[in-house]
């Protein structure tokens, strides 16, 4: 495994302009390769203000959103209108200040039942996400991902690692402490990116970071470290809040 590339902002706001400016290199990188973008978003907080900076004048023109398409890493299985789905949340704060066809939009399709939600979006991402002859999987461009303060990533919370199925993409379980059901990428989908990026800020987050990053290897207790892609790159975009020392 390559030893993941780690970015140390020193505030959250340089943080941000490096993180929308690797998206932006990214994405010119891929629709000159292959002549489309793949991005999965991540839910949460800590992106909104990654986001507004991606549909600001100075970002927003610089994309081809007609071949960018945005996937979500996880869902919660919510009504569609709930305020806190995370396509919800990723629309008042970026897609509706752009220019990006409808059809490049892949929500979870949470007006579904959960398995048949979670059924049917790993077929379209197996149909629209092009394969990698390496693994035989779809490869998304770029994952984002975020750190929750127990280790989680996307929907994988500490404890469930041992109950997904090697074989599956996307599933959709009951995450206890979250009570409730969550659709969210697996380990195998995400580890098949070409490059997949953690996203963390703020001092709430130093301790779990020291621990993913440091401490012993224990994804089923810290799932975040289960990340490790097969052939892509793995970074850590941090500011100096959440890095500490």
């Amino acid at each position: 495994m390559k030893q993941p590339a780690i970015f140390i902002g020193n505030d959250s706001a340089v943080l941000m302009q490096e993180a929308v400016q690797r998206i932006l290199d990214l994405h010119n990188e891929a629709i000159q390769a292959r002549g489309v973008f793949h991005m999965a978003l991540s839910g949460g907080n800590t992106p909104n203000a990654m986001f507004r900076r991606m549909a600001a004048r100075q970002y927003a023109g610089q994309f081809d959103w007609s071949r960018t398409h945005l996937w979500w890493s996880d869902e919660r299985y919510l009504p569609p209108d709930s305020p806190d789905c995370n396509y919800n949340m990723a629309y008042d704060a970026l897609i509706g200040r752009i220019a990006i066809p409808a059809a490049n939009l892949h929500r979870v399709q949470v007006q579904l039942p959960a398995d048949d939600a979670a059924a049917q979006y790993e077929a379209d991402i197996v149909k629209l996400v092009g394969l990698v002859s390496d693994t035989a999987l779809p490869a998304f461009d770029l994952v984002m991902l975020g750190l929750g303060d127990d280790g989680h990533t996307a929907s994988l919370f500490p404890g469930t690692l041992a109950r997904i199925p090697p074989d599956k993409l996307v599933i959709a379980h009951y995450v206890e402490k979250a009570a409730m059901v969550r659709i969210t990428f697996t380990p195998r989908l995400i580890n098949a990116a070409r490059h997949v990026s953690f996203l963390v800020s703020g001092t709430a987050k130093r301790e779990i970071l020291a621990r993913v990053l440091h401490g012993p290897h224990e994804p089923d207790s810290l799932p975040s470290q289960i990340i490790a892609p097969v052939n892509g790159e793995l970074t850590w975009l941090v500011d100096r809040d959440a890095a500490g020392a």
